[in-house]
């Protein structure tokens, strides 16, 4: 893998293939590895930069919490370190969150996007999800004015473990400072600022980012074409690859 630092912090990547430039950006708490498939297929035709975020794999946790505008920025910060002129950009979840926020608020350039079971959009909640997080915020506040003692500490992490989701739970804490930070943001009213050509890949069963927000993006992302995968989970492109395959070739060779 190859070595730059942003922000002072080591970032890991690796570079396959000749031809225009493809960004691959992965997902929360995943790395490279998890799209590696997709950047061994697009090398035959492409030079694939395939990312570690900040945080992930092999690169370095950031000092602060980050926003979607932090992580905005530092994409622009990535990809003018590393001098790559007008890629495509392919993000998955988060990776698509990334992505999301660097084209809509135009920070550098973008050849076209491919956004795969992508963040971004608030999802609908039930009353018992309002419950428990307040319940859990109430908790953190309670723990705050306790003296720090083992057992406090232990009863804490109780608490993030009965309350918090797997990507919650399973993340250092700056990461889980962030993921409460960007989870409540919202592009749905950004959208429509984004001008270059998309391709929303989505799996049809998918519960993370369910499918009407791949639909809602879809309608607000003027210049958008939406490929649901029929068997697809948030991971679409890893439980239906000739499906996802046909809609990237399709994309990718249009002129």
């Amino acid at each position: 893998m190859a070595e730059i630092k942003i922000d002072g912090k080591k970032v890991f990547y690796e570079v396959t293939g000749k031809g225009n430039p493809v960004v691959l950006i992965h997902g929360w708490r995943c790395t490279h590895k998890t799209v590696k498939i997709i950047a061994d297929y697009l090398s035959e035709n492409f030079k694939v930069y395939n990312i570690d975020v900040v945080g992930f794999g092999n690169s370095e946790l950031p000092d602060e919490p980050m926003n979607s505008d932090n992580y905005g920025d530092w994409l622009k910060k990535l990809v003018k370190a590393l001098d790559i002129k007008k890629p495509i950009m392919i993000g998955h979840s988060h990776g698509g969150r990334m992505i999301l926020n660097y084209c809509y608020r135009n920070l550098g350039p973008c050849e076209k996007i491919v956004l795969i079971d992508s963040a971004g959009i608030k999802n609908k909640r039930k009353p018992k999800y309002y419950i428990k997080v307040y319940t859990f915020k109430l908790l953190k506040n309670i723990f705050k004015i306790l003296p720090k003692t083992e057992g406090l500490r232990n009863m804490n992490q109780r608490a993030i473990n009965f309350f918090g989701s797997d990507d919650y739970r399973n993340s250092p804490e700056v990461l889980r400072k962030s993921m409460s930070i960007f989870v409540n943001e919202d592009f749905t009213n950004d959208l429509s600022k984004i001008k270059t050509p998309t391709l929303i890949v989505w799996g049809a069963k998918d519960t993370q980012t369910p499918l009407w927000q791949g639909e809602l993006m879809n309608m607000k992302i003027k210049d958008s074409k939406l490929a649901v995968i029929d068997n697809g989970d948030h991971y679409s492109f890893l439980r239906d690859w000739n499906q996802f395959t046909k809609a990237l070739d399709d994309f990718l060779i249009e002129k």
